[in-house]
């Protein structure tokens, strides 16, 4: 066969019908679909099965013996089928001399080195990517030297929402829903004058609500 190499980088989507092929770059997997050829057993099976079922009998035994025909001859039919699908696929990938791999001309192919971008990467393209990768490093760096606790109090107890309305708690002080402080303050019960903690909605020593 001519292009013997497509062997391990395609994927067969013939059925009963036809033969089609879909052959893959080696680097980014992008396909080029080749053209659908009808079988003429597959189109006379097909017709004596839909007889068969209809009308039986010797119809039926038709239909299978074109079964046995198309299994017979699908070996050199598919063979024939591919070479063509192959021949197609050619104009659609080149092959790297250096690695003989089987890529796409649009994203892999490094037109002026006459090989693929694994073996010669497109420079401008791979300064990019590196230049990129090196300012997260030095963004993290950066981070990591600056203080990203200014105006946090350490010490005080944090919650993750406002203790009096539930709303989200912010970087501040108080509330931006309801404007009470987020670390809230202990109360006093009013019947039985029991310290309440902040947060508590009812006196843990008498039971009575907790003043708002």
């Amino acid at each position: 066969m001519a292009l013997i190499a497509f062997t391990a980088n395609y994927t067969d989507h013939s059925n009963e019908t036809g033969y089609q092929f879909e052959f893959h770059c080696d680097h980014c997997h992008n396909g080029h679909m080749s053209s659908f050829q009808a079988t003429k057993l597959g189109m006379a099976g097909g017709l004596l099965r839909a007889a068969g079922s209809l009308f039986g009998g010797v119809f039926g035994n038709v239909a299978a013996a074109g079964d046995q025909v198309k299994d017979a001859l699908r070996g050199k039919a598919r063979d024939d089928a591919y070479a063509t699908a192959v021949e197609e696929a050619k104009k659609h990938f080149k092959q790297c001399s250096r690695c003989g791999k089987w890529v796409c001309p649009e994203k892999c192919w490094n037109g002026a080195r006459g090989l693929c971008t694994g073996c010669a990467p497109d420079l401008q393209k791979e300064a990019a990517a590196i230049q990129a990768q090196v300012a997260v490093e030095q963004l993290e760096v950066k981070a990591r030297a600056s203080d990203q606790t200014e105006g946090l109090d350490t010490a005080a107890k944090q919650t993750a929402e406002c203790p009096h309305c539930g709303a989200p708690a912010g970087s501040g002080k108080f509330c931006a829903e309801c404007g009470k402080p987020l670390a809230g303050v202990d109360k006093f019960c009013g019947e039985c004058g029991a310290k309440i903690k902040a947060g508590v909605k009812f006196c843990p020593e008498c039971g009575k609500p907790a003043p708002k």
